[in-house]
């Protein structure tokens, strides 16, 4: 008599999908807790500058830059580079180029997320500002035009690098990147506090403001493309041919 043979393993054939909802999942996790904390302190920031009329943080944030400035002038030619990376006149013209390269190289889902990325979040600042109305700083070293509370610079940067930076981890898990791309964006907010264009709290506001706005662009892109469904169906299908 014939010693019966092993069962069959279907791990190796499930870990696969298994894997990649667990990765899903943690995505869905990472992302709710990113909105409530960004959602949360923008509120709280609303409070303190329109509410309370708060100005701790504004005047601790003006005087560190202020001594930074004092103690390394030649720093101001730096900003003042740094800063153009998260004007109008760098965006718009990135906000296309770059979506544009991506749809060339074959990557049009990510083309989509990076112009709505910038598109949405462009509309959403102006009507912040609109609804806050903050005039900005009496103390700016240079004029800028325009509404103070969120930071527009701070919050098209998280909108954009944050956007790319979201596309390299999904695209190969190049966290390196995504790290540096989230400090230039928080390098870019800091050159408005040190040119007093924009409140410290409009700067965080910014930040606060630009990272909801990308989790509920992700969240709506999943919702979309159904992305859980597309998944498991590809999985099934690779499954079915490799047995």
């Amino acid at each position: 008599m014939p010693a019966p043979g092993a069962p069959p393993d279907f791990s190796a054939a499930a870990s696969t999908p298994a894997r990649r909802a667990g990765l899903l999942t943690a995505e869905a996790v990472f992302g709710a807790v990113l909105f409530v904390l960004a959602f949360g302190l923008f509120f709280y920031l609303t409070r303190v500058v329109f509410r309370e009329h708060s100005q701790v943080f504004d005047n601790w944030g003006f005087a560190q830059m202020d001594a930074l400035r004092a103690a390394a002038p030649w720093l101001t030619w730096w900003v003042f580079k740094l800063t153009f990376f998260g004007s109008v006149l760098f965006f718009v013209p990135a906000s296309l180029l770059v979506p544009l390269v991506l749809y060339r190289r074959g990557y049009g889902r990510y083309a989509v997320e990076l112009l709505l990325s910038m598109g949405g979040g462009l509309v959403l600042n102006e009507l912040l500002k609109a609804w806050f109305h903050r005039d900005r700083p009496t103390t700016a070293l240079i004029y800028q035009y325009g509404l103070s509370f969120p930071s527009g610079h701070a919050m098209m940067s998280m909108a954009y690098y944050g956007c790319l930076a979201w596309l390299a981890v999904q695209h190969g898990g190049r966290w390196g990147w995504a790290v540096l791309l989230i400090g230039w964006s928080l390098l870019i907010g800091l050159t408005r506090v040190y040119l007093h264009v924009h409140y410290p709290t409009d700067v965080v506001a910014g930040f606060a403001g630009g990272a909801a706005w990308l989790v509920l662009l992700r969240t709506g892109i999943r919702l979309f493309w159904k992305e859980d469904k597309k998944l498991v169906s590809k999985q099934a299908s690779k499954v079915a041919i490799d047995k």
